[in-house]
């Protein structure tokens, strides 16, 4: 059984900070942890806009304070993001996240799941790793 608190994350190697600021992601189980899955909750800082496209992996994400956006670069649907909203990025769809008027905190479960160390790259892909 694996049990974390959130605690023990916050301050550890375990919480990526985005390169400009605009989320804080903590990584709460990763691929060493053989679940199949990686969980983390991240805050989404109000006001910022990250572009997201992860071509290696599935991300469902749940919100459970705050608000934002989502924008589909494909079709340029916008949707709302407030607590009790969750979406799939099912079609690795590449698209923009806006923090809102407060800071978003968002639930996210990926597959396949991260090693802990990943950033965006200029492209906004977390890159696969082996």
């Amino acid at each position: 059984m694996i049990v974390r608190d959130i605690k023990d994350i916050i301050g550890s190697e375990k919480e990526v900070h985005a390169k400009e600021g605009q989320w804080i992601s903590r990584r709460m189980l990763l691929k060493d942890d053989n679940m199949g899955f990686s969980f983390h909750e991240t805050i989404i800082k109000a006001g910022t806009k990250t572009h997201i496209h992860y071509q290696n992996h599935l991300e469902a994400v749940y919100c459970v304070a705050g608000n934002g956006k989502i924008e589909d670069l494909k079709t340029g649907e916008i949707h709302p993001i407030y607590d009790g909203i969750m979406y799939a990025l099912n079609n690795h769809d590449d698209h923009n996240l806006y923090g809102g008027s407060e800071d978003m905190r968002l639930i996210c479960v990926f597959n396949p799941p991260i090693k802990g160390t990943e950033h965006h790259d200029e492209n906004g892909v977390y890159p696969l790793e082996d």
